[in-house]
């Protein structure tokens, strides 16, 4: 964001390199750090399941362990986030981090019964949500230009790799012994703790003490910006709209393997197959439409990979053997993967730094949510008919959504005009005494600044993140 509007803008500059994104100390910092919790956080997943199922013998309360991470973002996560907005990112960070560690040392303790055990989960989760806002918020100051694009990209697909890593060698070491996977999780955020508070500049909080109201309130506005600006959000609903379909095979990946036991493959290995297809498509999708297709390029694909991500899917009418179900998923991965990064650097760049951590909370929790549903509904639709028919025709009506959010999508001028009413709200804070101190209140009128230009043909559309 410190970049001028012609040197960020698409189209006039070739794509960012690898190399210049691992340039930046501070990026390097951050991801590293990022991608040791990531791993840890897998790890512990897969580790905390069997020693509940080890106590408990219960599948519903193992399962329960495996779930409980994600409600914080159900019942909270725009809140969580926007404490963010109030305090230092590299603050928060650690803090998140510290605390975790601590947490997960505690659920390391041999002897702990269940409840206790699903008690410090969910306290350990808690922390996400604005650890992981305060990171979203800081990437565009860390990575100007089109270098946050790729920056997100490999970040997106080191989450994907570190699921896969951390869920294989959790289940190995929890095989063996489960608390020593929980403490090599306390023991990654510790490292990631003392990456970022040593690697990452001390910024001041995006919204200074002055300018804070009610948190509840604050959290309202983060709603409201994403959703009351034309492109934003339309970016909301294009990333809202891709979860919807994308995680389909990996949530019905256990029956689906299971009904189709017999085809020449074991049926752990078929779940095992659809499971990591769509994450391994994902990799290769936003490594390769990152780095190897320049900025203008990826705007144009946006949409034709938005409406390809369920159409791919739409074969699995055929009921065709898990291998080339994998296949299917993983060429959904692939497209999502050229969607989601372009789409993430665009929302940031079209947004005042003084809402970004709460827009995260807003689109997070709003994808946290879409994806859950998306699985309980298909699972529910599978009990009664057949998987193949429930994931084509799910797939087939993602590609109508789709297709209706790419043809309403803001035209050229209006997303232009976007990023221009972003850094110019940027540049205000910034030169206002005391730095950046973003209003108290989102003004409903404010969508205008979006279609401000002469001639723009802009309408209020769907979107990406």
């Amino acid at each position: 964001m410190e970049a001028t509007v012609s040197d960020e803008r698409p189209g006039r500059e070739g794509p960012a390199t690898f190399r210049e994104v691992f340039a930046q100390v501070e990026y390097r910092a951050v991801f590293t750090a990022s991608a040791l919790s990531w791993i840890g956080d897998y790890l512990a997943k897969a580790a905390v399941t069997v020693l509940v199922y080890q106590q408990t013998k219960s599948v519903a309360l193992s399962a329960a362990a495996f779930a409980v991470s994600y409600l914080p973002w159900l019942v909270g996560g725009p809140l969580l986030a926007t404490l963010a907005e109030r305090h230092r990112y590299r603050q928060v960070m650690v803090t998140c981090d510290l605390v975790r560690m601590a947490l997960m040392m505690l659920v390391a303790i041999p002897g702990n019964p269940p409840w206790v055990i699903l008690a410090l989960l969910f306290a350990s989760t808690l922390a996400n949500p604005p650890s992981q806002a305060a990171r979203s918020a800081l990437m565009p100051l860390i990575l100007p230009g089109d270098r946050v694009v790729v920056g997100l990209s490999l970040n997106a697909s080191t989450g994907q790799a570190a699921q896969v890593v951390g869920y294989l060698l959790g289940a190995a070491i929890a095989a063996v012994n489960p608390t020593a996977a929980l403490l090599i999780n306390a023991a990654t955020f510790a490292a990631s703790a003392l990456l970022v508070r040593l690697g990452v500049r001390d910024r001041p909080p995006a919204m200074t003490a002055a300018h804070r109201s009610h948190l509840l309130r604050e959290t309202g506005q983060g709603f409201q910006i994403v959703f009351c600006r034309p492109v934003l959000r339309a970016i909301a609903v294009l990333v809202f709209s891709a979860m919807l379909f994308s995680i389909v095979p990996e949530g019905l990946a256990a029956a689906w393997a299971a009904k189709r036991a017999g085809d020449g493959m074991d049926t752990g290995v078929a779940q095992a197959v659809i499971m990591a297809a769509n994450p391994v498509g994902f990799i290769l999708g936003g490594l390769l439409v990152g780095r190897a297709v320049a900025p203008a390029r990826r705007l144009a694909l946006m949409r034709p990979l938005a409406v390809a991500a369920p159409a791919v899917l739409v074969p699995a009418l055929l009921d065709p053997p898990p291998l080339v179900v994998a296949v299917l998923a993983a060429a959904c991965g692939f497209a999502v993967a050229g969607l989601l990064p372009v789409a993430n650097g665009l929302f940031v760049r079209a947004l005042p730094d003084g809402y970004r951590a709460r827009a995260f909370g807003v689109m997070a929790s709003g994808m946290q949510i879409i994806q859950g549903l998306a699985v309980l509904v298909t699972g529910v639709l599978a009990q009664r008919f057949s998987i193949p028919l429930v994931v084509g025709a799910w797939s087939a009506a993602g590609v109508v959504l789709m297709t209706a959010a790419a043809l309403s999508w803001p035209s050229r001028e209006t997303v232009d005009a976007a990023i221009e009413a972003a850094e110019r709200a940027n540049a205000t804070a910034e030169a206002a005494p005391g730095g950046r101190r973003p209003r108290t209140s989102v003004q409903p009128a404010r969508p205008a600044a979006v279609d401000e230009r002469p001639g723009d043909r802009g309408r209020p559309s769907h979107a990406v993140t």
